[in-house]
C-alpha cells in the first residue's frame, strides 16, 4: 500500500499543479485575443485615412487555442500549447532564485508567437516558412516570462518578477508587432534561385507559389 499511496499523492499534486497552469495560460491566452481584437480597432480608427485602401489590418479567432493578426503584409500568428511542460534542467530559468525556492514553480503553459509573410497565406504558398520569434510561459502562479528575438521590459525576461495581466500581455503584443515589420524580407541569394524546373512554373507559377521567407540570420536559441 506504500507505493499505491506515494502514487495517489504524486497524482493529486501534479494533476491539480498543472491543472492550474493550464488555467493560468487559457485565461492569458483569452485576455490576448481580446487585447488584439481591441488594438484591431483602435488601428482601424487611428490610421482610418491614412493608409491606402489595399492595407490591411484583420483580427481572426482561429478557434479555443489559435489566434491571428494581419497588419499590411505581416501575419503574425499565436497559439497555446494544451500541455504543461517543465524545463531541460540545462535550462537557465531552473538557476533563478524564484525558481529556486518553490521547484514546482517551473512548471509552465506555453504561448507561441509567430510571424510569417500575409502574401503567404493569400496566395496558398505552403512552403513558405514563418518563424517562432517569441514564447510566453506562465506557471501556476500566474508569474510569466517571455523568450526570444522580441525587445520587451527587462521584468518580462526575469522569472517571477511580473504577473501576467492586460498591461504586459498588450506590451508583449506591441513588442512582437514591432519585431515583425523591422524584421524585413531578404533578397535570397542568387545561387539558391538560380535554377528553375519546368514542373516549378506548370504547377506553382499560379499564384507566385515560390518558397518565400524571411531570414533570421541568427537561429531561435532555447534559453534566455
Amino acid at each position: 500500500m506504500g507505493h499505491r499511496s506515494e502514487i495517489l499523492a504524486t497524482l493529486i499534486k501534479k494533476s491539480n499543479l498543472k491543472q492550474r497552469v493550464f488555467d493560468n495560460t487559457f485565461t492569458a491566452f483569452n485576455l490576448l485575443k481580446e487585447c488584439l481584437h481591441e488594438m484591431n480597432a483602435e488601428f482601424d480608427d487611428e490610421l482610418d485615412g491614412k493608409l491606402d485602401k489595399r492595407v490591411r489590418i484583420d483580427y481572426r479567432d482561429r478557434g479555443k487555442y489559435e489566434a491571428q493578426i494581419q497588419i499590411a503584409g505581416e501575419m503574425l500568428i499565436f497559439t497555446m500549447h494544451t500541455n504543461v511542460f517543465d524545463f531541460d534542467p540545462s535550462h537557465a530559468v531552473l538557476g533563478e532564485e524564484y525558481v529556486r525556492e518553490e521547484r514546482d514553480r517551473s512548471y509552465c503553459g506555453v504561448i507561441n508567437i509567430y510571424n510569417f509573410l500575409a502574401d503567404s497565406f493569400r496566395y496558398n504558398r505552403n512552403e513558405d516558412e514563418g518563424y517562432l520569434i517569441g514564447r510566453l510561459f506562465i506557471n501556476s502562479e500566474g508569474a510569466f516570462f517571455v523568450e526570444g528575438r522580441m525587445k520587451t521590459p527587462y521584468g518580462y525576461r526575469q522569472f517571477g518578477a511580473e504577473r501576467i495581466d492586460r498591461t504586459s500581455i498588450i506590451s508583449v503584443l506591441e513588442s512582437a508587432i514591432e519585431f515583425a515589420f523591422d524584421f524585413d524580407l531578404l533578397v535570397p541569394p542568387y545561387s539558391s534561385v538560380s535554377r528553375a524546373t519546368v514542373d516549378q512554373f506548370n504547377t506553382k507559377m499560379e499564384n507566385s507559389k515560390f518558397r518565400t521567407g524571411k531570414r533570421l540570420g541568427v537561429e531561435f536559441e532555447d534559453g534566455k
